[in-house]
């Protein structure tokens, strides 16, 4: 239920700040940089006001509070297929991994449950623990695998915490290096060896000392990299030529991206950042796009900084944009052919109103090329999924218009087709054959929303979409992971298989359905995990050889693709019955350095 709750916060304080519909957003402008730090000081006093935010809650590290929910592009090598016969994180874009509770090599199932990373043999008769190692990260850390290396990202001590395992041998799993960095991660991205962070935070000096304010590490974060075997540690603060600010005042939060080559490991390569916040993450192949919403006296504005990530070893500014209204996720943005698509909603309740907006690089700005509006008069968007020349846009207030828009032509997108049924959905997934699975709310004609649905929709025609199946699954208060977390969602293209979690009063698992053109939407089968007699939560389904396997912090149970019957089980181990690992002994600390890198 705390999605549903936090959704309607977010509505609640839009309907107190919302702006007019034809709100219009200023010419997006380029970055300025920081030509020493002198000039970032006293940028950062003239603007930041004297007075002291309210302070920090008592959330644990790394839990965050509000937000939501690439010219001449070099050949990227994209990230290593988990393998033939095993299925990987469900992601926006091809070749560009996104962090997630769950990654498989094909061989070994790697999992966090309860704060723990757990390897699991995926090729053995039965599944088998391999090995435990206990993470120490607060929050819910989520991981990026890049061939034998594991980056794991999650809170610390200072606000975001990175470490650095290498698993070329499962059974025994080293932690390497560990990173501590000021701030909370916004998101990340894997592409070939290069992962990508992006962390916001807010500077030391908003609540230090006065003094604080006249120097160059009131303002800056700073992180600090301790090397496992060697006991040596190194802090190292972001440099001020390092930073950019936005041409007119956007806040005192900072946005960093840290660049990692996974290859060889911690601390990050380069070092971005932006006298911003951050909300939103998108990427392509060769792009890294952040996002963030400002209310100003005209409206509500969504401001786009582009960051061209084509070299491998380093990330650099590219250009900035801005957009009317609000962004949904990151599913808003899509890049295709150098052309960024987004898809806002502008203004609240009545006046509100849904655009799709075509961006393009020109004299280092992100300049409006066309713009469609009208989309969902009085209502919000639910979903978003551009694919190719079209975009799919879900809005919603009493019923469910699926608009097809026409994006072949970016100076002129145009409305092609409008589908209204009952009931929203909260996200879409392409199947192919020009086939695309909606997963969210069934509704009454007045909007009340009556539980879990998916939907089955033939898309071959843009102008004339056209829903072939709906199958409700549970009571009205059942619905799915799935509506705010796509990396939940599970389809294994080999078997047309479809699987999600399900919360409802009568069932808490995993559900599984045959999906194509010609039977629709069929079940297979049902997991569920049990602590007595008690279901707990099931997070996550992966396939591996002829297995499904799914996860929940209890275990991880094995399933035969048909019909999912009972091929193993693989309990956890409790967090109190896991020993630390060596990273956490006291170790020397080093002066502070400048930007770069750190001993290995």
């Amino acid at each position: 239920m705390l999605p549903r709750l936090v959704s309607l916060l977010a509505l609640a304080a839009l309907a107190v700040t919302a702006a007019p519909a034809d709100a219009k957003p200023r010419a997006g402008k380029r970055l300025v940089q920081f030509d020493s730090c002198r000039a970032l000081v006293g940028y950062a006093t003239s603007h930041v006001p004297i007075a002291p935010p309210a302070p920090p809650s008592d959330l644990p590290p790394g839990v965050q509070v509000g937000g939501g929910a690439r010219d001449g592009e070099a050949p990227v090598t994209p990230t290593p297929a988990a393998g033939e016969d095993s299925s990987q994180t469900n992601v926006q874009e091809a070749g560009v991994d996104e962090p997630d509770t769950v990654k498989t090599d094909g061989r070994t199932i790697f999992a966090i449950a309860n704060g723990t990373l757990h390897a699991i043999d995926a090729r053995a008769a039965t599944p088998k623990l391999l090995a435990t190692v206990a993470l120490h990260q607060s929050g819910e850390p989520t991981m990026l695998l890049h061939r034998s290396r594991l980056l794991v990202v999650g809170g610390g001590p200072r606000g975001t915490r990175f470490t650095e395992i290498d698993v070329s041998d499962p059974a025994r799993p080293d932690v390497l290096r560990i990173e501590d960095v000021d701030g909370t991660m916004v998101d990340a991205r894997l592409t070939g060896r290069t992962a990508r962070v992006v962390v916001s935070s807010s500077p030391k000096a908003l609540y230090g000392s006065p003094a604080a304010r006249t120097r160059p590490a009131g303002w800056l974060p700073k992180g600090t990299v301790a090397n496992v075997r060697t006991g040596r540690k190194v802090t190292r603060r972001v440099g001020c030529r390092k930073v950019r600010r936005p041409s007119a005042y956007s806040g005192s939060d900072v946005l960093t991206i840290y660049t990692a080559d996974m290859t060889k490991g911690l601390p990050a390569v380069d070092v971005d950042a932006v006298f911003a916040s951050a909300a939103t993450v998108y990427a392509s192949a060769t792009s890294l796009y952040v996002a963030t919403q400002r209310w100003a006296g005209d409206g509500a504005n969504t401001s786009i900084h582009r960051f061209d990530s084509a070299d491998a070893d380093r990330t650099f500014y590219a250009g900035s944009g801005m957009v009317s209204g609000s962004l949904l996720n990151q599913f808003s943005l899509s890049e295709d052919e150098g052309i960024l698509r987004t898809a806002s909603t502008v203004g609240f309740g009545p006046e509100a109103e849904s655009k799709v907006t075509t961006l393009a690089a020109a004299d280092g700005r992100l300049v409006q090329r066309g713009q469609v509006g009208g989309l969902g008069q009085g209502e919000r968007i639910y979903a978003v999924r551009f694919m190719g020349d079209v975009g799919y846009v879900v809005t919603f207030r009493e019923t469910d218009p699926l608009y097809t828009v026409d994006l072949s032509d970016p100076a002129n997108p145009r409305v092609r087709g409008e589908l209204k049924i009952p009931g929203y959905s909260a996200y879409l997934h392409p199947l192919g054959d020009d086939l695309l699975l909606g997963v969210g709310q069934e509704a009454t004609d007045d909007g009340r929303v009556q539980g879990l649905q998916i939907s089955l929709f033939d898309v071959s025609d843009v102008a004339r979409p056209l829903r072939l199946q709906q199958k409700q699954l549970g009571s009205r208060y059942s619905q799915s992971a799935v509506e705010w977390d796509h990396h939940a969602f599970l389809w294994w293209a080999p078997t047309q298989l479809a699987v999600l979690p399900m919360d409802s009063p009568t069932f808490n698992g995993m559900r599984g359905f045959r999906v194509d053109r010609e039977n629709g939407i069929v079940e297979v089968g049902s997991v569920t995990h049990r602590d007595g007699k008690w279901t707990q939560p099931v997070s996550r389904a992966v396939v591996v050889g002829d297995r499904l396997f799914t996860l929940s912090d209890l275990g991880v149970q094995a399933s035969a693709l048909e019909g999912f019957g009972d091929r193993g089980w693989v309990a956890f181990p409790q967090p109190e019955e896991i020993p630390p690992p060596p990273c956490c002994r006291p170790m020397p600390v080093e002066p502070d350095g400048g930007a770069g890198g750190a001993p290995r």
